[in-house]
């Protein structure tokens, strides 16, 4: 059985004394022992205070980005090396907002997904379509061409240890969400996708769905077959709503 997670990014918020009140918000809300699998994705800067505030808790500590490079005179850049030795387990790859607001190509964002299992990081590779191309109807065209640019370069074994997030980019910070429906059927279809080149793998992916996720329609959406969990945004910033959805995403 597929381990449900929820995975807070906080993107560009928090401060030391907000995110003191939000993880005290939070680990007095799930207890010693969450339900599902929780991280949460700090901004760079906060990695070291969020770590030492989880110590000795279930929830684990991500990233929002990283460097393709290992090392050198990228300015400003942060390597899957510095995320590890930080406490990092898990790192967002390929989020919506880097691909339309910075420019990641597909090709850029397979580099960093190689660069964070070089370092023993969880990639979760983020894939999803934008408004138009839902209503062009190509949205299978959009995930198979951003599932399959990291397929052609990387080992199928690697991502046994990786996640697949479905995003659509229509329901990311906008309000509305993609009906559970809508969100199963991509989500098969990239278990498919994955599944023609091995089927194991396929089976014990987790695959989660991020657009707009709250307390009040989480556990519809966590109770389709083929959504593992979800990638919360601006919920994950709420004790309460973050704690109710992860209650939701019990196995």
């Amino acid at each position: 059985m597929r381990r449900p997670l929820v995975a807070g990014n906080w993107k560009l918020n928090g401060s030391r004394a907000e995110n003191a009140r939000l993880l005290e918000g939070v680990l007095a809300g799930l207890g010693p022992e969450s339900p599902c699998e929780a991280v949460v994705c700090p901004p760079f800067v906060y990695l070291d205070q969020v770590r030492s505030l989880l110590e000795g808790s279930a929830i684990a500590l991500g990233a929002q980005n990283l460097s393709a490079e290992a090392s050198g005179a990228f300015t400003g850049e942060v390597s899957a090396a510095m995320l590890r030795d930080m406490g990092c387990r898990y790192v967002i790859v390929g989020h919506s907002e880097r691909r339309a607001l910075y420019g990641e190509t597909d090709e850029l964002v397979a580099r960093k997904f190689l660069a964070a299992h070089s370092e023993g990081l969880s990639p979760v590779l983020c894939v999803g379509e934008s408004l138009q191309e839902r209503q062009d109807g190509i949205t299978n065209d959009v995930i198979l061409r951003q599932v399959n640019a990291v397929l052609e370069r990387v080992d199928i074994q690697m991502l046994s240890s990786s996640l697949v997030a479905y995003e659509p980019v229509w329901a990311i910070g906008t309000g509305q969400t993609a009906t559970t429906g809508q969100a199963q059927d991509v989500h098969a279809y990239i278990r498919s996708i994955v599944s023609a080149h091995d089927a194991k793998i396929a089976a014990e992916l987790r695959i989660l769905y991020g657009g707009s996720v709250k307390g009040s329609n989480a556990r519809d959406l966590f109770a389709m077959d083929d959504i593992d969990g979800g990638l919360i945004g601006g919920a994950s910033l709420d004790p309460a709503d973050f704690v109710a959805i992860c209650k939701s995403a019990h196995p």
